[in-house]
């Protein structure tokens, strides 16, 4: 099984996007027994009090119905040590989550 993260600021946007995106990808490719994805923050901006992040951008609901992309509720979590572990890929969505998510910059 190759696991994949898609990782952004907030996980609320352009990450959670993409797993969504990605997800269908893979279903449409009968994968789904081969490729795992999933999505997190480099912050914990979205994730205000306690443990349960936002939900979904409405902005983001909006283009993922308007483009028929499936998805389901969503709590944005921040990425941890643990996940360069768990998972093979991790994909920053722009140059700033790239510096961000460097094992050498957090943990």
């Amino acid at each position: 099984m190759i696991k994949i993260l898609f990782v952004c600021h907030g996980n609320v946007c352009r990450s959670p996007m993409a797993e969504f995106l990605f997800r269908q990808m893979i279903l449409q490719a009968d994968l789904s027994d081969q490729i795992e994805v999933a999505s997190a923050a480099t912050t914990r901006d979205e994730i205000p009090f306690g443990k349960f992040g936002h939900d979904l951008d409405p902005r983001t609901k909006r283009e993922l119905m308007k483009q028929g992309i499936p998805f389901e509720t969503h709590h944005a979590r921040q990425m941890t040590a643990a996940d360069y572990q768990k998972f093979d890929l991790i994909i920053g969505m722009d140059e700033e989550n790239f510096y961000d998510i460097e094992p050498h910059q957090r943990w």
